[in-house]
């Protein structure tokens, strides 16, 4: 079977969730971001928004209001995590890229997936943690969600799909699980 580079950052990344608390450089950051620029997209619209967040205050309050409002939900799974006060959504990582999207664009969710997984694979790739949260898209539901996207710069008619936690990475790495292998087949 062949092997390079890209296929052993797909086989080798794993959700990070304990990340240092030190801030990644400028440049692995834009290295980050062009992947995600780079991700395929529905007639080439290319119709997503990348904000990037450093600012711890506003990473905790994200976190609070996410949790706050996903304990009014009715999912026991998600009111259980946001009931427990160590539960930081993202981890502690010190970046967090919201991932953004036109909401009227062909097929959006589709095309600012690919962007995050892009992302992730580029994170792995230069020696970063990652992690894919949806769990912050909570905090914008609700009549104050249009009020912190204007905050954070979202431009009209987007909304977050998902976000890219990143850091450097505190943890050994860790082995895959099994794959289910039984999911393919051929028709030729």
């Amino acid at each position: 079977m062949p092997v390079n580079e890209t296929l052993n950052s797909i086989k080798n990344r794993r959700s990070t969730r304990n990340f240092k608390s030190e801030q990644i450089k400028a440049e692995e950051l834009q290295a980050v971001l062009e992947a995600g620029i780079y991700a395929p997209s529905a007639g080439n619209q290319q119709a997503w928004h990348f904000t990037v967040i450093q600012n711890k205050e506003l990473l905790t309050w994200l976190n609070r209001e996410a949790k706050k409002k996903a304990k009014q939900l009715k999912i026991e799974h998600l009111q259980t995590m946001a009931s427990n006060e160590s539960f930081n959504i993202f981890y502690g990582a010190p970046t967090v890229i919201l991932v953004s999207g036109e909401e009227n664009a062909v097929v959006i969710e589709s095309d600012c997936a690919a962007a995050t997984q892009n992302m992730l694979l580029a994170a792995e790739s230069i020696g970063l943690g990652s992690c894919w949260v949806d769990f912050v898209i909570i905090a914008f539901t609700g009549s104050e969600g249009e009020e912190y996207l204007e905050n954070l710069g979202i431009p009209d008619g987007y909304k977050p799909y998902a976000s890219v936690a990143l850091g450097y990475k505190n943890t050994e790495a860790i082995e895959p699980p099994p794959r289910n292998r039984n999911v393919i087949n051929y028709i030729r």
